[in-house]
């Protein structure tokens, strides 16, 4: 790995750390890794029969040179999140990014990206170029982080991926997600990673003959548009404001927006197009798939298939803990 490229990670890192005024650790003994798992377990609302993850076994990650970290408030207020990794496929290139977690004491202060950033240069310190998550096509603000913020893209639509889950904020739904690699030394990451993000230009894509799959009907349902034909144009699909609101107060909404999504962006990407980024309004903007693309076979995928929660806090005004397993 070039070195160059380690050292501007480590200082844009080290910046967005100060940011948000903490610092970022990696923690090895059984104490700090009992901390580690009840703030997971505090952030997920888990079921004691089924925690976020356990001391065991993150033991066994620290231990085996997997990547565990603690942030602490450097104005005194404790320990603020924690966030869970593993070496993945493709091997030696890929981190998987599986779960992280900020209480409510760190919203509203850019945790979440100083952990990002610690992960991009602590990957790249490791000589991988590559790491990847999963996160909720509905939830629109962790679309926004992680499309445009972080400059990731989406590589495969994956149906109701981890099954029924019983935690405070995925029960009752199923849970479809995308998968995202985010690559570490292209330059539009490197870019968003220094405070610039990449914005989808909606209106420009609807100027140049872009094509509506779905989107928000005055209700707040979904209204899905007939398909593209033989369209060549972008694709956009809306999603709602917030489907955790909705998912509390309207669950038959919720799940009509859940099948939606699933046949219009799932579907999409099941026949080669890709997405390319996100506008600020909740719309994906979808690209179609260069002439030499081809289809993850099966064999590929499986190895990809890594189970992994990355999200975004909602904003004070509704404060709740930052959640990766979103």
């Amino acid at each position: 790995m070039n070195a160059a490229s380690v050292l501007a990670a480590w200082s844009q890192a080290t910046g967005a750390a100060a940011a948000a005024g903490i610092t970022i650790r990696e923690v090895h003994e059984i104490d700090q890794l009992v901390v580690v798992r009840r703030l997971l377990d505090t952030v997920w609302n888990a079921d004691p029969s089924n925690p976020a993850a356990t001391a065991e076994l993150l033991r066994a990650y620290a231990h085996t040179g997997q990547y565990v970290v603690l942030a602490e408030d450097l104005r005194g207020g404790g320990v603020l999140a924690a966030s869970v990794g593993f070496l993945a496929a493709p091997i030696g290139r890929a981190l998987h990014s599986n779960i992280t977690g900020v209480l409510p004491a760190g919203l509203g202060r850019s945790v979440g990206f100083a952990i990002k950033l610690h992960q991009r240069a602590w990957a790249l310190s490791h000589g991988l170029d590559l790491v990847t998550w999963t996160f909720d096509p509905l939830i629109r603000r962790n679309a926004w982080f992680n499309l445009a913020k972080l400059a990731a893209r989406p590589v495969e639509y994956l149906d109701n991926f981890y099954g029924s889950m019983a935690d405070g904020r995925n029960a009752g739904d199923e849970s479809d997600r995308l998968y995202l690699e985010w690559d570490l030394l292209d330059p539009a990451v490197d870019g968003a990673c220094s405070g610039t993000p990449v914005v989808a230009d909606v209106a420009g894509a609807l100027r140049s003959g872009g094509h509506v799959l779905l989107s928000v009907a005055d209700d707040g349902g979904p209204t899905a548009h007939d398909p593209p034909g033989s369209k060549t144009g972008p694709l956009l699909l809306q999603i709602p404001a917030d489907i955790e609101k909705l998912r509390a107060e309207d669950p038959r909404s919720a799940r009509s927006w859940r099948a939606a999504v699933r046949t219009a962006l799932g579907g999409a990407l099941s026949t080669g197009s890709a997405i390319s980024g996100m506008g600020r309004d909740g719309w994906y903007v979808l690209e179609a798939a260069p002439p030499d693309h081809v289809a993850r076979s099966a064999p590929d995928a499986a190895l990809t298939h890594m189970a992994s929660t990355e999200a975004v806090p909602k904003q004070p005004d509704h404060p709740r803990p930052l959640k990766e397993r979103a």
